[in-house]
């Protein structure tokens, strides 16, 4: 990894593995010009899983650079953890139970790692999943992927707050064992009210065969990254949906494989079909609030959404 150049301005960081081609880059000069912030935003690019030296390299730039004010983490939140978790000076409970972090910043002199998932994706949930939608239907979920994504989810789910109202049954499946076996690690003690299983689906059509055996009124979400960070589906197009389901592709950008094999039968099987807009709006702004040590209201919270445009 090349050396990193000192920031002249105050700078938030984008950790991810195409930054340039988010649309974050075009939105936050807008977003800043609105908070009245004076800052810019700048990409740092590394491969999947990159080698832990390249994430403490990154981290440690950020941590010592003065106008490096902080970052937000994308695809590499359980990978940079991992390779830096010595580096911080504060790390927030949510990061500590999840083993990630999607959020680096600076306060009082300390630097901080937080994981923001379980609020902004609980947020972009409680956007289109019916209020009582679990306990009217006794649905499943499918989370499809066992990265950070889907253990925020699962932190949702099973909070207390939320008894009385949960699905039954999460299941969540993955390519490689060595990722179920971390997700199952980091949410034991959650499966006090909810059933959880951990299943190891080397392929789509794996993955086909338990969304065909979910109940009516079940969520499906594909948490992989297919269709963003590499191209695919974590689904054939054989894939059968139960009815009056909801199917959620958290990519918001890329060829959204999987949100288009859903679409081809959102009429015939009822479904709902949600992109992961919300939820790029909801992760990016949890960061800013962080970073830049501002609150954002609902008021504020739409107006950033209507500039973003989609």
């Amino acid at each position: 990894m090349s050396k990193f150049a000192a920031a002249t301005k105050p700078t938030l960081y984008f950790i991810g593995v195409s930054a340039g081609q988010s649309s974050i880059m075009k939105v936050f000069p807008k977003w800043a010009a609105a908070l009245g912030i004076k800052a810019l935003i700048r990409g740092i690019d590394l491969p999947l899983h990159a080698p832990a030296e390249d994430y403490r390299k990154a981290v440690d730039f950020i941590k010592n650079d003065r106008l490096s004010l902080g970052a937000l983490v994308t695809t590499h939140k359980l990978d940079l953890y991992r390779a830096c978790k010595d580096m911080f000076d504060y790390v927030d409970p949510y990061a500590e139970k999840l083993s990630e972090v999607s959020s680096l910043s600076k306060e009082d002199g300390a630097f901080r790692a937080h994981a923001k998932d379980p609020i902004s994706s609980g947020l972009a949930l409680e956007d289109f999943v019916p209020h009582g939608f679990w306990a009217g239907h006794g649905g499943e979920v499918l989370l499809l992927g066992a990265g950070g994504s889907s253990l925020a989810m699962s932190l949702y789910f099973s909070r207390e707050e939320a008894a009385g109202d949960q699905p039954v049954c999460i299941t969540i499946a993955n390519r490689s064992q060595g990722r179920l076996d971390s997700a199952k690690a980091a949410l034991a003690g959650c499966d006090k009210n909810i059933k959880f299983r951990f299943l190891h689906c080397p392929s789509p059509a794996d993955n086909d065969k338990l969304v065909a055996a979910l109940p009516a009124y079940s969520l499906v979400v594909n948490a992989t990254g297919l269709g963003k960070d590499a191209p695919g589906s974590p689904t054939t197009e054989a894939v059968s949906y139960p009815e009056h389901s909801l199917v959620w592709e958290i990519n918001y950008r890329g060829d959204l494989l999987f949100m288009r094999q859903a679409l081809a039968q959102k009429e015939s099987k009822k479904l709902h079909v949600e992109d992961g807009w919300n939820y790029f709006i909801y992760g990016w702004t949890q960061v800013i609030q962080e970073v830049f040590h501002i609150s954002i209201g609902s008021e504020k919270l739409a107006e950033l959404s209507r500039i973003a445009g989609k």
